[in-house]
């Protein structure tokens, strides 16, 4: 797809606009996960959008797939075949998920996007373009999408208009405490099981003592009891299984040595297949 003289314009979310989306935490992350693995001189990745439309009229974003691609200051050029063998493989598995628009990296939309826009126009009517800052930019990612409108002249068209629409992240709790993590913290490396376990008694100890100042401060009347503060911390105390700090060791030390001994057999079991595999080599050449 060569470039065009024409300008692109991007526009604020404005309530003239009826179209909305809503977006699932999967694809957030398919998309984290793409920017990740890219090849190392491709600046941004694109990919197609898979959904379908409400009974309101809202897109629905369930899932998405990335599509190899090269741009350059002047032309962006598609992998349309890949595109088209992974949307069959997608429906295949889920038939009801359709295109509803592409994606890109990065923050806002810039002069290829377009082009690329184009294309998807010619797969499906009026598309949504969904961006995601994964260089955390502004403090965080950024997430907005966007619709197209062809500004024209007579004949002839001046630009394409992006206009921003309402966006809704469809997260449960535990997906958003997860989202907020990615956005805060930028680490060298995933924490282990063990390092995750121990960062995660320490937090519980932390909150443990918070509970138990609360409840000294109010025996000994610096604080005005809470009821609801009361119910929930006697809900949470009856909810715990009685066991003795001896079972509860005894429980967690087996619990881990079942563990460490499945890590121990998956180990092997690769060292066999690998030494089975240059074994197997070997015997054919001689």
């Amino acid at each position: 797809m060569a470039s065009s003289d024409n300008t692109v314009l991007q526009f604020a979310a404005s309530s003239s606009t009826n179209l909305s989306a809503k977006v699932h935490p999967l694809v957030i992350f398919n998309i984290c996960d793409c920017f990740v693995r890219r090849p190392d001189q491709a600046e941004r990745v694109i990919g197609t959008l898979l959904g379908s439309i409400l009974p309101d009229g809202t897109v629905d974003i369930r899932n998405s797939y990335a599509v190899p691609h090269n741009e350059s200051s002047d032309q962006v050029a598609l992998d349309i075949d890949y595109h088209h063998n992974m949307l069959l493989s997608h429906q295949k598995v889920n038939p009801k998920e359709v295109i509803v628009g592409w994606y890109s990296t990065g923050l806002g939309v810039s002069g290829g996007s377009a082009l690329i826009h184009d294309f998807y126009s010619r797969e499906i009517p009026n598309p949504v373009h969904l961006t995601v800052d994964t260089g955390f930019s502004n403090g965080g990612g950024t997430i907005k999408a966007y619709v197209s409108a062809n500004l024209s002249l007579g004949d002839r068209q001046l630009a394409a208009q992006f206009q921003e629409i309402p966006l809704d992240q469809r997260m449960v709790e535990a997906e958003q405490v997860g989202f907020d993590i990615l956005k805060t913290n930028m680490v060298d490396k995933l924490p282990s099981e063990l390092e995750g376990m121990e960062v995660t008694m320490e937090r519980l100890l932390a909150l443990i003592k918070d509970v138990y100042k609360y409840v000294d401060d109010v025996v000994e009347g610096h604080v005005a009891p809470d009821n609801e503060i009361g119910r929930f911390i006697s809900d949470t105390l009856a909810s715990l299984p009685k066991m003795s700090p001896a079972a509860f060791d005894k429980l967690v030390n087996d619990s881990m040595q079942d563990h460490l001994l499945l890590l121990y057999l998956s180990s092997i079991t690769r060292t066999q297949l690998s030494l089975a595999e240059k074994l197997n080599t070997a015997a054919q050449i001689l």
